[in-house]
């Protein structure tokens, strides 16, 4: 019988490298790279299916295939999203003190209040978004939706103390949108994130309800030292304020008061009180005559 022409052929294996020859040593380091390795193959690949499989359950807008709205469907996929939730925990349970069964029981728990938080995201975002022109168009298209929406589902396992799968999910969700949310940040309801492109919201942030960011936001450290390591590094944004395009804030002792503003490219390092409009002072000069030639400036804010 003459081999399948389409069948697949072992790999040649490569012969040893000579002893002392650098390929060796480099060789060895790989292979002893792969014995300390402590998580199972695909970790990263299935927390990114868990991730969208637990999305298009909440929201058919996000779903590959056409959904069923069967009751019993939407239970076998309720069913499907907690094998798979099952099947991400199971590798990283032990640092928690519980078992993969009772860490995905606690997420399940979790998703109808995710659900409901997600909801008001999104209608936060169309009802301050004049280029809306639905919620449903939102939460199908929208990439800071999107980041949210995968936050806090991250969130909700980085509260119950598992390693690695919250970072996994919102790096995905980075990687998607541009977008970049530290799991452990804390965030209220109904936030909006418009455009959204270079966003970054550390880990330590804490952001009150109704807040409002646009692209190229950064709500960061002062100090990256490691030392730092599980200190309030990032700044506290209270409800209803408003943070315009690139715009920095910095400090874990930084607190942004209760309806303030915050304009475009503004560099915060300090707390300001609430109802503040904080803008960035920039200066226009006219050109005269030639190139270089300038006459006078003229202090604006934006």
């Amino acid at each position: 019988m003459s081999a399948d022409p389409a069948a697949p052929t072992a790999p040649t294996p490569l012969l040893p490298a000579p002893v002392g020859d650098p390929e060796a040593a480099f060789l060895e380091r790989l292979a002893e790279g792969r014995r300390a390795y402590p998580w199972p193959p695909r970790l990263r690949a299935r927390a990114e299916r868990m991730a969208e499989g637990v999305l298009a359950l909440l929201f058919p807008h996000l779903a590959a295939e056409a959904p069923h709205c069967a009751l019993v469907d939407v239970a076998a996929e309720l069913g499907w999203v907690r094998a798979e939730l099952r099947l991400v925990l199971e590798a990283v349970a032990a640092p928690t003190g519980r078992t993969a069964e009772a860490l995905e029981r606690a997420v399940t728990a979790a998703l109808p209040g995710i659900h409901e938080r997600l909801l008001e995201d999104a209608r936060a975002t169309y009802e301050g978004d004049p280029a809306a022109t639905s919620v449903d168009e939102v939460i199908a298209a929208y990439p800071g939706f999107y980041a949210v929406a995968c936050h806090r589902v991250a969130h909700a396992l980085h509260r119950l103390g598992v390693p690695l799968v919250p970072r996994l999910v919102t790096e995905f969700a980075h990687r998607q949108t541009g977008i970049d949310i530290h799991p452990g940040a804390t965030i209220g309801r109904a936030i909006a994130i418009d455009h959204g492109t270079g966003v970054v919201i550390g880990e330590t942030a804490v952001l009150g309800d109704r807040v409002r960011l646009y692209q190229g936001v950064t709500l960061g450290a002062a100090a990256v030292a490691k030392g730092l390591a599980r200190t309030k590094r990032h700044p506290t944004i209270e409800d209803d304020v408003v943070i315009y395009a690139n715009a920095t804030i910095l400090g874990g002792d930084t607190v942004v008061g209760a309806g303030s503003v915050i304009g475009g490219n503004v560099w915060l390092t300090r707390s300001v009180p609430p109802g503040s409009v904080v803008t960035h002072t920039s200066q226009v000069a006219r050109r005269v005559g030639g190139a270089g030639s300038y006459d006078g400036v003229e202090d604006f804010s934006i």
